[in-house]
């Protein structure tokens, strides 16, 4: 949809969609059939198959654990349910648990979204419903009542329609710059919550490239660092050697700027694991690297396997970013499309991230495979939702939906929800319907899990 150029002109269009998709109608929850554990099936074809059950049996942990597993099957859902038309670059898995602290380049913490593997040009209501429904589900989880967790999801999508209203009264370049720091949050919470904030912020610190290095590495009789294998979490392969790991690590450099260039220019690549991490992205090709300095200094990498996102795959939306961002005279690449929605979706992005394409049929059975870059675990945190009460609980909610916003509105068509939502809580209560109703298939696809585990049909690898 061609987004009017000025902010008056593209609010007013905003309002005149309401007519397309009345804000109530956002509540209703239209279901097209479909088999959630053939969902599951389809995607662990592309999956390491010694991998698959636990993946499986992470799921398993919760129905909340199921559902940050899902992001397939929701989108899936989405796509023949009321939206406006209305397009931003989405982050694609915007649960609860996908927001965290992360280090600015002048190493003070900001909150932000830290998952960008689905992201892609779609519908901005994908991405509220699914923050909505992961306060619904993450609430009945926790314990809470239907009513409190009707008002985290409510909340959660207050946040967002108020801070996009607070946004675009700043400028696109105040836009662009705004970041949302713990130590403005902090005095916007309950003693509580300030307790738990700064108790996060300080695990977030100590996360290095030296503390981690500490925790998962020893030295080998010769001197050597040595990844410490424990698997199935974390253990040495063969499906990839060191030496095609520093081939790919020259492809990755090769892109960066300059100064990032000559920096990692000086650091060799001494040992890599396999490594197993999240729910949904069990079983994709993600490698941890760690290099040394010229002085012995460590540097953590993650290598990760960037596939097509599942709102184009199972939400039918085109496997890409917005046209304007497609690169002239280059070669699709999945990578690219994950950094580059990072970047355009948080306010400050890890530096080091990078995409590199190989061909290698031999070693992952497919013509061609594509990675992202980025460091592992510096400074990064995330708040554990079940240290919260159910009044912390629907804040937090409340700041994610404000963190989505602030992404969000670098889009143009962000400019057009404004209008569409509009000052009434007409939206917030709509989307709160539809989270309670999902919620109840959620669950309902949670049993149908464990049943296909039950029976055989699936396999499943439980606490690990």
């Amino acid at each position: 949809m061609d987004v009017p150029r000025t902010l008056d002109e593209s609010r007013a269009a905003g309002r005149t969609l309401r007519e397309r998709a009345p804000r109530r109608a956002q509540g209703e929850l239209v279901l097209p059939e479909r088999d959630p554990v053939a969902i599951v099936e389809e995607q662990n074809r592309d999956r390491l198959q010694e991998l698959v059950p636990l993946r499986i049996g992470r799921m398993l942990e919760s129905p909340f654990a199921y559902y940050r597993g899902t992001a397939a099957t929701m989108a899936h859902d989405l796509r023949d349910g009321p939206r406006t038309g209305v397009h931003v670059v989405a982050c694609g898995d915007a649960h609860v648990s996908n927001f965290g602290l992360f280090a600015s380049p002048e190493r003070r913490l900001v909150f932000d979204l830290n998952d960008f593997d689905e992201a892609c040009d779609a519908p901005w209501e994908w991405d509220v419903k699914r923050l909505a429904a992961s306060m619904y589900v993450g609430g009945r989880d926790k314990g809470m009542a239907e009513a409190e967790c009707a008002d985290a999801a409510r909340l959660a999508v207050r946040g967002y329609r108020e801070a996009l209203a607070e946004l675009f009264a700043r400028s696109a370049l105040d836009r662009f710059a705004y970041q949302v720091e713990t130590d403005v949050i902090a005095p916007t919470m309950r003693k509580e919550g300030r307790e738990e904030l700064r108790r996060t912020a300080r695990k977030a610190r100590r996360r290095t490239s030296e503390q981690v290095v500490e925790r998962i590495t020893t030295r080998t009789a010769d001197g050597r660092s040595r990844i410490v294998d424990q698997p199935p979490v974390t253990q040495h392969v063969d499906r990839v050697s060191l030496d095609e790991l520093t081939t790919m690590f020259e492809q990755y450099r090769e892109p960066l700027r300059s100064d990032l260039r000559l920096l990692l220019g000086q650091f060799t690549l001494v040992d890599f694991v396999l490594r197993v991490v999240g729910v949904g992205s069990v079983g994709t090709r993600c490698y941890i690297l760690l290099f040394e300095g010229p002085a012995g200094e460590p540097l953590v990498l993650q290598l990760k396997e960037a596939s097509t996102s599942v709102l184009a795959r199972y939400g039918g939306m085109v496997d890409a970013l917005p046209a304007g961002l497609r690169p002239a005279r280059a070669e699709p690449s999945q990578g690219r499309r994950v950094v580059a929605a990072q970047r355009i979706l948080q306010a400050h992005s890890d530096p080091f991230l990078g995409w590199t394409t190989v061909e290698a049929p031999d070693r992952t059975g497919r013509p061609r495979v594509d990675f992202f870059w980025r460091q592992f675990r510096d400074m990064k945190g995330s708040v554990e939702l079940d240290r919260l009460d159910p009044a912390l609980f629907s804040r937090y909610g409340g700041l994610c939906g404000r963190v989505l916003a602030r992404a969000h509105s670098q889009s143009p068509g962000a400019r057009m929800v404004l209008g569409y939502l509009g000052r009434s809580d007409t939206f917030d209560a709509s989307v709160a319907r539809w989270a309670r109703a999902y919620a109840d298939v959620v669950e309902q696809d949670y049993a149908a899990l464990e049943a296909a585990v039950a029976s055989g049909r699936l396999p499943a690898e439980r606490g690990t």
